[in-house]
């Protein structure tokens, strides 16, 4: 195989909520099968020809667990960014909602194991297998990989300068609502599959959340839906904010909203 047939849509399976609920309510409550079955099963380090059959013939979901600026500059394509250094098990419970869903997991060298682990205290414990050696194994063995666009706060302000631009802010609506880039729309993560409806295919829209974190996992869902025209905004709001170059709402404490 020359190039990663993912034809198929590998996120059969990742119909969010249509809210953020906590994690508790994605645990099996029928029992966990015990720690050592599962990772029996899921600690399989795949070559890269292995990983990539696996992907073609289950239709696995690919969960890439690296930090996102990592992700950025490379992945297989239609992947799923969820940090593993980040609110994993939180996000990974509230965008995955079938417990049984077959995943592939690609992570930071020799952190496979711990991110089996992780699904499996929380309740996943389909995990097929994990990239062996990583996302570099992966790349060195010429496979076909693909890339998200980022940008820095100054030249995102530079682009503002110059011609009408589409921002999204993908943080809770509670913070949005504390304070926010104006004109910016706010499309929560939490609420992605309405979030969803906001985006015009056709149009670049360039990302943020607070930091990074939740923008990455944004976007990664929806370019595996074929949403090809997002841009990160690196540092995030607090970035944003920070380099004095965009007008801000008010600040408006969150105690005071309620």
């Amino acid at each position: 195989m020359s190039k990663v047939e993912f034809i198929k849509e590998v996120t059969t399976g990742l119909t969010p909520p249509p809210a953020y609920f906590p994690l508790s309510v994605m645990l099996n409550k029928t029992g966990y099968e015990s720690i050592d079955e599962v990772l029996q099963r899921g600690e399989h380090a795949l070559s890269p020809d292995a990983f990539e059959t696996a992907a073609n013939e289950t239709g696995a979901l690919i969960l890439d667990t690296r930090a996102p600026e990592s992700f950025a500059k490379g992945f297989i394509p239609n992947s799923i960014n969820i940090g593993l250094d980040g609110s994993f098990a939180p996000w990974v419970g509230t965008l995955i909602p079938d417990i049984k869903q077959r995943m592939l997991v690609v992570a930071e060298y020799g952190r496979g194991e711990e991110v089996i682990t992780t699904l499996a205290r929380v309740g996943f414990e389909y995990c097929i297998g994990y990239l062996k050696g990583g996302f570099d194994a992966w790349k060195n063995a010429g496979k076909e990989t693909d890339a998200i666009a980022s940008i820095t706060p100054a030249v995102s302000a530079e682009k503002m300068q110059k011609t009408e631009v589409n921002i999204l802010d993908v943080r809770k609506k509670s913070e949005y609502e504390s304070e926010h880039l104006i004109g910016a729309l706010n499309a929560p993560l939490d609420y992605i599959k309405e979030s969803m409806l906001l985006i015009d295919k056709n149009k670049k829209y360039y990302v943020h959340c607070a930091g990074g974190y939740r923008s990455m996992i944004f976007i990664s869902i929806l370019k595996a839906r074929g949403y090809s025209n997002l841009v990160d905004v690196t540092g995030g709001f607090k970035a944003m904010k920070e380099s004095g170059l965009f007008k801000t709402t008010d600040y408006v404490c969150p105690t005071t909203m309620l």
